[in-house]
């Protein structure tokens, strides 16, 4: 059996720490109506997690982390490495508005700066490539040039793609060909610094891209044939992939470097393996594999330190890699928790719903029962309302892919209708919708009601998504028989 590579990316972050396992989320705010921070701050504590993971530095989202000692990860999107690879004023005059400032006066406890995300995945062709290490350097420096140095540190949060292995076993691993020079001199770079390797590792990717891929192999039950590399078992393709990047940091000379999981985890939607049972299957799984202490064959009994993928669900996240991309929460868009998972951080074992959600009225927009199905204008209007909203629970083997006809064009209408605020021209699809006050749901299939829209930070439309969802409405108009 070869080894699986993660092809893309995507929090909790869970390590020991003196024994005593401390959880942390990755907090993603891709959506149309993201919650009030301080509602996913105190969604945080209640839930006993310790440590998050943040994609960018919004000021709302880190003034609401002040003074609740959760430690944090600030993010530096790929977009602003050129500048701050090539002007050492900029990195400076960013780390004083984004770190400085937050750990000084509001006191928010920030222990890591992630400079970009996943910047060398192949699917960029090298668009990163020549900004990366020196936005790293320049950040670095800024920060000790505000006495931060020893208390913030630098890191890249990688696809597990920046390594491979020639036989697919993990004692072949070393880093990709075309970037080899360019992964050991970050590595040093980090090993001088006392900063921690971060990568994102992915079993759910295998099993969506590779149809042959051993489904059990992606779990940690055990119950998987195991790999055998030169005597040594490999049950899970987590052991095997965080193993391989192990042997090439050895392989490199630094066989000591922490390595931080920035993301792993499983979605509950969008596609035939991602579903509820998978992801409880999979984050309780990881959870108990790691606080059970035992490390993996080639760090044996060492902390696993590592984010689970995610916090909540963002249905603005582009769906280019897969309709999955917005279902990845282990809570939902308005914070509910998806299924039973036990961090062990709660007196019951269950996880704490967040408090004081604020829900727009409880009403939907549904098609008309006097509609017809054949009316010209439903491709155009489901074209229309999917390609600015969100229909990725629409489709084969997805919570919503038992629908009829009409269930389908109502869905996509009341996606729409909620996203625009319920406003009553967003329910005005020509002689086909109306609205309703009896809950269409059915099954597993969820019409949700929206929540009041949070205007704090930038609320981020969804509607740049339309190419990638075209597979959906597709799919929709071809069971409407109308395509």
């Amino acid at each position: 059996m070869r080894l699986y590579h993660v092809a893309i990316g995507l929090v909790s972050l869970l390590s020991m720490v003196s024994g005593a396992m401390t959880i942390g989320a990755n907090w993603g705010t891709q959506a149309t109506h993201p919650l009030d921070p301080a509602i996913v701050v105190r969604l945080l504590r209640e839930n006993g997690i310790q440590k998050v993971k943040l994609f960018d530095a919004d000021y709302d989202t880190l003034r609401a982390l002040g003074k609740t000692g959760i430690e944090v990860m600030v993010g530096i999107p790929n977009d602003m490495l050129a500048t701050l690879a090539s002007s050492m004023k900029a990195a400076e005059k960013w780390v004083s508005k984004n770190v400085s400032a937050h750990v000084t006066s509001n006191n928010v406890n920030i222990r890591y700066v992630a400079v970009g995300n996943e910047p060398f995945l192949q699917t960029y062709n090298g668009s990163f490539l020549r900004t990366t290490f020196p936005a790293l350097q320049n950040v670095q420096s800024a920060l000790i040039k505000a006495g931060l140095g020893n208390s913030v540190k630098v890191t890249v949060p990688l696809n597990a793609d920046v390594y491979e292995s020639s036989s697919g076993l993990p004692s072949d691993g070393d880093f990709r060909a075309d970037i080899h020079d360019l992964m050991l001199a970050i590595v040093k770079f980090l090993n001088d610094a006392t900063a921690p390797f971060t990568v994102n590792i992915y079993p759910f990717i295998s099993l969506y891209s590779d149809a042959e891929f051993p489904v059990d192999y992606a779990f940690f039950d055990g119950n998987a044939n195991p790999v055998n590399d030169g005597g040594t078992s490999y049950y899970n393709m987590f052991d095997a992939n965080y193993d391989t990047l192990v042997h090439a940091l050895q392989k490199n000379g630094f066989g000591n470097l922490p390595i931080i999981v920035g993301e792993i985890g499983w979605p509950t939607d969008g596609d035939r393996n991602a579903n509820i049972e998978y992801a409880q299957r999979f984050n309780q799984g990881f959870m108990s594999h790691i606080s059970s202490g035992k490390g993996t064959p080639l760090r044996p009994n060492a902390d696993i330190n590592a984010y689970l993928f995610s916090l909540i669900d963002e249905d603005a996240k582009s769906v280019d890699p897969g309709n999955f991309e917005r279902h990845w929460g282990v809570f939902t868009f308005d914070g509910m928790p998806k299924y039973a998972f036990n961090l062990g951080t709660t007196n019951t074992g269950a996880l704490i719903p967040a408090r004081r959600v604020n829900y727009l009225e409880r009403k939907w927009c549904v098609m008309k029962p006097s509609a017809k199905l054949d009316d010209p204008q439903v491709p155009l209007s489901v074209s229309y309302a999917c390609g600015l909203a969100d229909c990725t629970r629409l489709g084969y083997g997805t919570s919503c892919g038992s629908l009829d006809a009409r269930g389908n064009i109502s869905y996509a209408f009341n996606s729409y209708f909620q996203i625009q605020n319920q406003l009553d021209d967003a329910c005005k699809f020509p002689n086909l919708s109306t609205i309703t006050k009896t809950d269409p749901s059915t099954g597993t299939c969820r019409f949700e009601v929206m929540i009041e829209p949070y205007y704090g930070g930038a609320v981020q439309a969804p509607g740049h998504a339309k190419k990638a969802l075209g597979l959906v409405v597709g799919l929709i108009l071809f069971f409407l028989k109308i395509v």
